[in-house]
């Protein structure tokens, strides 16, 4: 697979990399698509990078603002991720929504750039999301008959055991911590059959990553939940009740080729 010089990220907070604070990077946060980045254009000078992602995105969204730029950038090398945020709504038709994932795909295909598509995560281990698991299984089907359709290339999240561990994702239980995201670094670089990350002191693994509140004891995890609810779960249903977006007012983070 010839991916060398122009990786285009597309898609809403996890590709944008939320759960990965970085103050020094653009919206203040580092990601897996970084990590990709950083990797694939070690060794190679000329190598681009752009990130489109934003944060609260939805699936048309994403492919009315984000699917053409990504074209006009001529990628050899693109990763989308999209749907998550249509699929946690009350109302759903996730069969029209492919229609426009599949154009979109067949754009981006059309620029003979390589394709990486990821199916939704099984959230059977969260009471909360846990119930939008039958979504999530019909959006990864059609996701997985678009990827054969068009030749893209697929990370089957749903089949990823290790982020039923906690330590796998960020406080707010909906992003990925650290670790999750270096992990999902890992787990693209494999897709693309290139060499993994090399782990430093500061990049622990699953060392990093919110508490789990499985091994706390019953009080302590009683507070916990309620601080997740007061912080996390009541302004995400605001939102949603408001129609506004965490990704309001942000600009994708490298609009432009760049090198990390």
């Amino acid at each position: 697979m010839d991916f060398s010089a122009r990786y285009v990220a597309l898609g809403d907070s996890f590709t944008e990399g939320v759960g990965d604070p970085d103050p020094a990077r653009p919206n203040g946060v580092r990601g897996w698509a970084d990590r990709v980045a950083e990797q694939l254009g070690r060794d190679n000078d000329s190598f681009g990078y752009a990130n489109l992602a934003i944060r609260g995105r939805k699936l048309r969204q994403i492919m009315a603002e984000q699917v053409a730029a990504a074209v006009a950038l001529q990628p050899t090398l693109v990763t989308l991720y999209a749907g998550a945020n249509d699929i946690f709504r009350p109302k759903v038709d996730i069969d029209s929504l492919m229609e426009d994932y599949d154009a979109g795909l067949a754009a981006l295909r059309a620029t003979g750039a390589a394709v990486v598509l990821f199916t939704g995560f099984d959230s059977r281990s969260s009471k909360v999301f846990g119930t939008m698991r039958g979504r999530t299984a019909i959006y990864n089907e059609l996701v997985r008959e678009i990827a054969d359709r068009h030749g893209a290339s697929l990370v089957d999240y749903w089949r990823f055991g290790e982020y039923h561990d906690w330590r796998m994702w960020d406080r707010d239980r909906m992003h990925m911590s650290t670790a999750g995201h270096i992990n999902m670094a890992n787990r693209v670089l494999d897709v693309l059959e290139h060499e993994r990350l090399v782990p430093t002191e500061t990049e622990p693994g699953l060392a990093g990553g919110s508490t789990a509140v499985a091994r706390a004891g019953r009080i302590a995890a009683l507070r916990e939940n309620a601080q997740w609810v007061r912080e996390h779960a009541v302004p995400w249903v605001v939102r949603r009740v408001k129609g506004t977006s965490s990704g309001d007012g942000l600009s994708p983070r490298y609009p432009e080729l760049t090198r990390l």
